[in-house]
């Protein structure tokens, strides 16, 4: 019965997308006003049904329903509550509903609250919307369909992935979604600004909270991913340039430069044609990722789908959203006028050299992860990894950050740097103490190059509150000072990790200690544990740092029976200056045990760092919505009084 309800809910949604598509198309080309009040109802209904049909969805995994053909392959009746629940996205079908289903969302909220655009310009925006989800709606009904039955039901189900069976599967996948899902939003306000020859710093206002939204979204999911794999594959590392990986960093790097773009156009009426541009591309980067994930192509931890048929629809799907994207921008780029100017030596100056160092990592990133696959669909094989994409994401990443630490400081229009040059001596003073530090520690290249610049950039970033009182700061401006200060710190962990990372890699007795940086590490014993799902050798390691009291760290092997599968559960042990990192190995012919473990000084600054970034974003979304409301109850405030003066 309930996943009936979810089929017809899902039906119906995507019913209402067609509806929605052609009232706005049709009150477009003929001014039909008993069709454009549709659009806005039908866009918060369509919505609301995907809402429904994402609930059937989880009621049903959470019930085990195993006549539901989705919920047998990937679910066990003897799974955690929380994997039952979070195990409704951890697959194919589910994953894609939660897409529609955010999609769906996200236009309803913004047919029911947006009111700054023309309401020609909202019509094409939320008809653009629709015809985004109505091939998202016709890929789960035709080719994934989430509810598909089993008749007779299966005895029992499959059960999920152990390597998804963590609570990270319960934050990392819907934060993405949401940030992947928003840019379709930004993506819908560019085409129908483009459509209504509309790229005005007010569609801009109103576009900004949303690509704000999104990339808040897209920094959160980032971070937890990367610690996610950090602790659960086993491997002691945060980044591994997995192709899928990539995938969710290429709608982030292009988001950042739409996000700043958009901002310059809201609030100078500079880069029209640039941030339009940046709606389209952001959008393709999720497209990208879509497609990389689910056509079968990659064999990841990450990936869902094997069956090209899908791929194949995606593919398609790409090509006529962002082909058909690309060729109305290049039909109307000609009404896209320039805005007004400003100097090199300028903040909008540093805003576009940024915009384009970001495009060209997006694009580095990019050729690296479609490169083998490519030369693998001719023929031969080629690893692209590390030894690509640390030095070549550098070449642009370090002028980068320079400039972000100069931009803040530069003054809008036109500007001079002998300006603000003996404003910079601090951050160089922090930036020469760091870089004389790693040189003598002998470090390579470019962990020294990180640590310098996180060093300077951490004390630039502070440089525009200096000489303000506190308290009359504005949001937006905390938002933008917290968020450089995350990238700051981000990047100081990241340097720390890969200059000071100490491993080891031995095989000791029970009662054995072995040295692993200033940590020692006593194996007492390896005892058998059962789980829900699972049974698992666990070790128990004695940590002492230097001459301090020993604290127990228990990492295990573990053995999963649905689906049968042997994982490794690392166990962390987090001091202010870094982490111990322990995984547990095999028992060897002579009774010793492997044991690998990592001395990380300072690694978890890189996810504070991440963190950081996003809570800057939110209290500058915060600030411009908070703005916004103001503005608007003032123009609503005198639209009455002019009201009452005419009568």
């Amino acid at each position: 019965m309930i996943a009936n309800l979810g089929l017809a809910a899902l039906w119906f949604a995507a019913a209402l997308a067609v509806l929605q598509l052609l009232a706005g198309g049709l009150t477009l080309r003929r001014d039909i006003p008993g069709l454009a009040v549709l659009v806005r109802p039908v866009a918060v209904v369509q919505g609301a049904l995907a809402a429904i049909s994402f609930a059937a969805l989880i009621v049903v995994f959470c019930q085990t329903d195993l006549s539901v053909k989705l919920v047998a392959m990937n679910s066990h009746s003897a799974k955690p509550f929380l994997y039952k629940f979070a195990g409704a996205w951890g697959n194919h079908e589910g994953s894609m509903l939660l897409w529609v289903t955010v999609m769906g969302l996200a236009g309803g909220f913004v047919a029911l609250v947006e009111r700054r655009l023309p309401e020609r310009t909202m019509l094409a925006t939320l008809a653009a919307q629709a015809f985004v989800s109505l091939g998202f709606y016709a890929f789960l009904l035709i080719a994934s369909n989430p509810f598909e039955r089993l008749d007779p039901a299966a005895p029992e189900g499959q059960g999920l992935n152990p390597l998804l069976q963590d609570p990270g599967l319960a934050f990392h996948p819907p934060t993405l979604y949401i940030g992947y899902v928003g840019l379709s939003i930004a993506f819908s306000f560019a085409v129908g600004a483009l459509l209504t020859r509309e790229v005005s710093p007010a569609f801009a206002r109103a576009m900004r909270p949303w690509v704000m939204g999104a990339w808040i979204f897209l920094t959160l999911g980032i971070t937890a991913g990367s610690y996610w794999a950090y602790y659960e594959l086993g491997w002691g590392g945060w980044w591994f340039w997995d192709p899928v990986e990539n995938a969710s960093l290429m709608p982030w790097l292009a988001a950042t430069a739409l996000l700043h773009s958009v901002s310059v156009l809201a609030s100078r009426n500079a880069l029209r044609a640039w941030t339009i541009m940046l709606g389209v591309v952001a959008f393709s980067m999720s497209m990208v990722g879509t497609f990389l994930v689910r056509s079968g192509i990659l064999t990841s931890v990450h990936a869902f789908a094997v069956d090209p048929t899908r791929g194949s629809f995606i593919l398609a799907l790409l090509a006529i959203y962002i082909g058909g994207a690309l060729l109305l921008f290049a039909l109307r780029a000609a009404t896209v006028t320039e805005g007004q100017r400003f100097t090199v030596t300028s903040r909008e100056g540093a805003l576009v050299f940024n915009n384009v160092m970001l495009t060209a990592i997006l694009g580095i990133v990019l050729i690296g992860t479609l490169y083998p696959l490519l030369a693998e669909a001719l023929g031969s094989k080629v690893s692209v990894g590390p030894p690509y994409f640390n030095p070549m994401t550098a070449v642009f990443l370090l002028p980068m950050l320079v400039v972000l630490a100069i931009g803040p400081l530069l003054r809008w229009r036109r500007d001079a740097f002998s300006r603000v040059g003996k404003r910079l001596i601090l951050p160089l003073l922090a930036a020469l103490g760091a870089l004389l530090f790693m040189v003598t520690r002998g470090t390579g290249v470019l962990p020294a190059l990180g640590m310098t610049l996180a060093a300077g950039l951490v004390v630039a970033t502070l440089l525009p509150l200096q000489g303000r009182r506190l308290r009359t700061v504005t949001l937006p401006l905390w938002g933008m000072v917290l968020a450089h200060f995350g990238v700051g710190v981000a990047l100081f962990g990241m340097a720390a990790d890969s200059a000071f990372t100490q491993e080891r890699l031995v095989a000791v007795k029970l009662g054995e200690a072995t040295q692993v940086g200033p940590w020692q590490v006593t194996l007492r014993a390896i005892e058998p544990v059962a789980g829900p799902n699972w049974t698992a050798l666990e070790g128990a390691l004695a940590a002492s740092y230097g001459k301090g009291a020993p604290t127990v760290l228990r990492p295990q092997s573990r053995s999963f029976w649905s689906p049968p599968q042997q994982t490794n559960e690392s166990a962390l042990l987090t001091r202010w200056n870094g982490q111990l990192y322990a995984v547990l190995g095999e028992q060897a012919e002579d009774g010793r045990w492997q044991l690998r473990l990592w001395w990380k000084p300072f690694v978890t600054l890189i996810w504070l760092g991440g963190v950081l970034i996003a809570l800057g974003g939110v209290l500058a979304l915060i600030g411009r919505v908070a703005s916004d409301l103001r503005r608007l109850i003032a123009t609503g405030k005198i639209a009455y009084r002019r009201q009452r003066q005419g009568r």
